[in-house]
């Protein structure tokens, strides 16, 4: 049966650990972005065992080893590796000999095999010939011969061959043999068939191994003509056998001669000229079917050798597992895979499981990648470097990091050499779990080992670094990205710079873009925006002016805040007009003279608190033959007001006026500007002229005014406001409610005054009488009905309720009901609205002054959760 495939909505089952059950509630597919809450394996917690009890990580992890142990030799071999990579020759020799190495072709053949360190291996080689009792073999040879290839070291194969004669270690192998098979290995079979036939021309001849090193390497670069001819000569001696065969197989299907493959493996199996061999032919030609997208064909064929029984057919099943999955149909293979176990007992050898659980990784299904690995202990596969591998990625897709890690550490202990994918799943995991100093280690670790991790995983723990202000372990990271002749990207550089500025070592991040400059990197709109930062906060406004001119040349747009905080912080310079000045000459020389720039410097200087500068500014773009717009209008009258400049803003307002006929921006600007300014009564004045002469005044008009005025307890102009705002047919805001609604909890005045006011006129039926109930019972003046469903219909028909509202109701009722307000809290969340600080701080307060002190320190840690700080007046009633 198919395992079914893991997805996030699976129920979660557990995973079988040797015996044991692991559960485990969720599984990453990929590492999270952050350090998430709940690690689904917490570090030092166990891991949940299905009706078993609890086993730790490390249980997992001794399970893992025992099963990873390999055989001592593998651990020899890495010994020896070690040896010969670290120490001087001289050293070398002599810690080699002291190892005592049982040296004979098999372990010579081995070593060569487990090294991956061609320089090594050449090493290793050498040192073997010149040990007294042993001498190189035709095989050691070639198996010396295949490892340059492979690294395409073919001009140190030839100086090799070249220097053959002179080597102490020569004479106990056939002469001509090896150098004819390391020339047909080199990729020369041109000199290869030379030296045969000096040879033939001296009267000697090949022995079978050489024969098939050369036809082989004829096929290998489509000599086929010579490849007929070799066949020939083999066959003529009696030296043709299953390796001769398998070769001409090799051939046909190179040369796309598919039928023909297929029938003379056919004649052979029929003559029983085959033995072991025949399901390695079977695969051959599986595979160039497979090759040809001719999958039914393969698979019939694949079953009339099956149903024939004449041939033992595991390493074709292994080949057609292998095609099924490079080709995508990941199911298929695994269902021809349990099949055969089921009918056949087939078990597939280690490359085989590899290639299926590396699969069964890339799509994430996790519970068969283990039933995989269980299969192969089960089975006592013993596991290869791929296998080790790809479990330390299965724990790391899991979220198991602390299994993962561990097995890392321990890889000397069974001979466990990371590869580039591992490196990346452990570095990646170990980020994403915030264990940002690990991952720094085994990157550091994957370097020397010769395995760069590749650009996204070197910009994960470099934005993890610079996140955290690890500068220091950033710069060395980028040097040593540098000295691999990698250059990280112009994203990290930009984190990296922008993590210094942050740290107030802006210099240092300016040093860096300097040096990116000059290679024509450039930077980011945001690494620029944090450059120019990171120079405000160390008041180096000269700099920052600098690079915001930098920052356009660069084809970056800086915004208007940006504009106004450089111009704010070279204020508080010395010289500071003629810096801005200065400034502003560089900005008109770099583009067009517009009023959107103009406007930038108006508004920097109002907000600097220099509005005659802002003036200056003003009238310069009018000298220029620039018609001020109305957003310079709306920011020179804002440049006045914010900074008190009442008389002069009346004067610039009243010029406007007489220019032309003033439009409601303007107008609105004026009245909020006075009323922020406490200038209620100018604000009034102009309110009523703007309603004279056409524009309607904007509702944050009133807004504004009903907020000074009530701060000013002028109630009576209050009620007339809304009153005149009621007659226009507009209705109360949710700003104008609750600034009632406060003013009302503070104290009676407010409903008192309205009381009088709607008295003396006789409004009894007025649209506002239910908003002067609501004040009322909100000031105490009135009975107040404790169910806050009615105040909230009551609320709702006056003004809609938005989250400050419900803080006022929640303010209310911690005066006379805790437990209703309790209520009204969980209320307020089930409305959809997210409690804030005031929401927090006002249950909090009502919960202490109510004597409920130990409900109250449990919301006050809820409130510190999310992240939220008690207000100055609470904290009075906590300490």
């Amino acid at each position: 049966m198919m395992r079914t495939k893991l997805s996030s909505t699976n129920t979660p089952r557990a995973f079988r650990v040797l015996g044991f059950s692991i559960s485990t509630s969720t599984v990453f597919p990929t590492p999270p972005a952050s350090p998430p809450h709940n690690h689904i394996l917490p570090r030092h917690n166990p891991i949940i065992l299905g009706g078993i009890g609890t086993l730790q990580a490390k249980d997992v992890v001794f399970s893992f080893k025992q099963w990873f142990k390999s055989p001592q030799n593998v651990l020899l071999m890495d010994r020896i590796f070690r040896i010969l990579a670290d120490l001087p020759p001289d050293d070398a020799d002599a810690a080699l000999a002291g190892l005592r190495l049982p040296l004979s072709e098999r372990f010579v053949l081995d070593v060569l095999a487990h090294g991956k360190d061609v320089l090594s291996c050449l090493k290793f080689f050498d040192w073997a010939g010149r040990q007294p009792g042993f001498h190189h073999t035709r095989a050691t040879f070639h198996a010396t011969f295949k490892i340059l290839a492979r690294a395409k070291l073919m001009s140190l194969m030839l100086d090799f061959l070249q220097n053959y004669t002179e080597l102490r270690y020569v004479h106990r192998v056939r002469f001509y043999d090896t150098l004819v098979m390391g020339y047909a290995v080199a990729g020369k079979p041109e000199i290869a068939l030379q030296l045969f036939a000096k040879m033939r021309f001296q009267g000697l001849d090949l022995d079978s191994f050489a024969y098939h090193v050369l036809l082989n390497a004829l096929l290998e670069e489509s000599c086929f003509d010579a490849f007929r001819v070799v066949v020939e000569q083999i066959r003529m001696r009696g030296l043709d056998n299953e390796i001769t065969h398998s070769i001409i197989v090799k051939k046909f299907c190179k040369q796309g001669q598919l039928e023909e493959a297929k029938a003379y493996v056919e004649q052979l199996v029929e003559n029983r000229r085959v033995g072991v061999s025949g399901g390695h032919m079977v695969g051959l030609i599986v595979d160039a079917l497979c090759k040809r997208k001719r999958f039914e064909e393969a698979g019939r064929w694949l079953e009339e050798f099956r149903v024939s029984g004449m041939v033992s057919l595991d390493q074709a099943y292994g080949v057609w597992i292998r095609d099924l999955v490079r080709a995508g149909s990941l199911d298929g293979a695994l269902e021809f895979l349990h099949s055969k176990k089921g009918s056949e007992r087939y078990v597939p050898m280690v490359s085989g499981y590899n290639i299926l659980i590396c699969g069964l990784l890339r799509e994430n299904r996790l519970e068969e990648v283990f039933d995989l690995l269980m299969e192969m202990k089960e089975d006592q596969i013993l596991p290869d470097k791929v296998t080790m591998n790809a479990v330390l990625c299965f724990f790391c897709k899991a979220g198991m990091v602390d299994v993962a890690l561990e097995l890392y550490k321990s890889r000397a202990e069974f001979g466990l050499s990371p590869n580039s994918m591992s490196y990346k799943y452990l570095i990646n995991t170990l980020c994403g779990y915030g264990s940002t100093d690990e991952a720094y280690h085994v990157l550091k670790h994957s370097l020397e080992q010769g395995h760069f991790p590749g650009k996204k995983t070197f910009s994960i723990i470099a934005d993890a670094l610079s996140r955290e202000g690890k500068l220091d372990k950033m710069k060395e990271l980028i040097l040593v990205a540098l000295d691999c002749n990698f250059m990280p990207s112009s994203s990290t550089y930009g984190k990296f710079i922008s993590a210094l500025c942050w740290a107030r070592k802006a210099d240092d991040g300016y040093l860096i873009q300097e040096g990116l400059n000059k290679i024509s990197k450039v930077a980011s709109k945001n690494t620029y925006f944090n450059m120019i930062c990171g120079f405000n906060l160390l008041n180096r406004a000269d700099i920052a002016a600098r690079l915001l001119i930098e920052l356009q040349e660069k084809g970056h747009t800086p915004s208007r805040s940006l504009f106004r905080t450089v111009i704010c912080r070279l204020f508080d310079m010395d010289n500071p007009e003629k810096r801005f000045l200065k400034l502003l000459e560089m900005q008109l020389s770099h583009q067009e003279p517009t009023c959107q720039v103009y406007n930038f410097f108006i508004e920097g200087a109002g907000h600097a608190k220099k509005p005659v500068i802002a003036r200056e500014v003003f009238e310069m773009m009018r000298r220029s033959g620039i018609v001020p717009n109305l957003s310079s209008e709306i920011l020179m009258l804002q440049s006045y007001l914010k900074n008190e400049r009442i008389f002069d803003a009346l004067i610039f307002f009243r010029d406007l006026q007489k220019r032309r006929k003033v439009g409601r921006k303007l107008c609105n600007t004026m009245v909020i500007g006075l009323c922020k300014a406490n200038r209620a009564d100018i604000a009034m004045e102009i309110l009523k002229e703007v309603k004279e002469n056409g524009p309607t005044p904007s509702l944050e008009c009133y807004e504004e005014l009903v907020k000074v005025l009530c701060t000013n307890r002028r109630y009576d102009v209050v009620i007339d406001l809304i009153d005149d705002l009621e007659r226009d047919g507009r209705h109360v805001s949710s700003f104008i409610g609750n600034t009632l609604l406060f003013h009302a909890l503070k104290s009676r005045e407010l409903f008192e005054t309205w009381f009088h006011t709607k008295d003396a006129c006789n409004e009894i039926s007025s649209p506002s009488l239910m908003l002067g109930q609501l004040i009322g019972e909100f000031s105490g003046c009135i009975g107040v009905n404790q169910d806050f469903n009615y105040l909230e219909e009551v609320i709702q028909q006056c003004f809609p309720l938005d989250l400050y509202t419900y803080n006022m109701l929640l303010r209310k009722l911690t005066m006379s009901d805790m437990d209703l307000a309790l209520e009204l809290f969980s209320r307020i969340r089930q409305k959809g609205y997210e409690p804030n600080r005031w929401t927090y701080d006002t249950l909090v307060h009502g919960l202490f002054k109510n004597g409920r002190t130990s409900e109250a320190n449990r919301w006050v840690e809820e409130m510190s959760r999310k992240g939220f700080e008690p207000t100055y007046t609470t904290k009075l009633l906590i300490y």
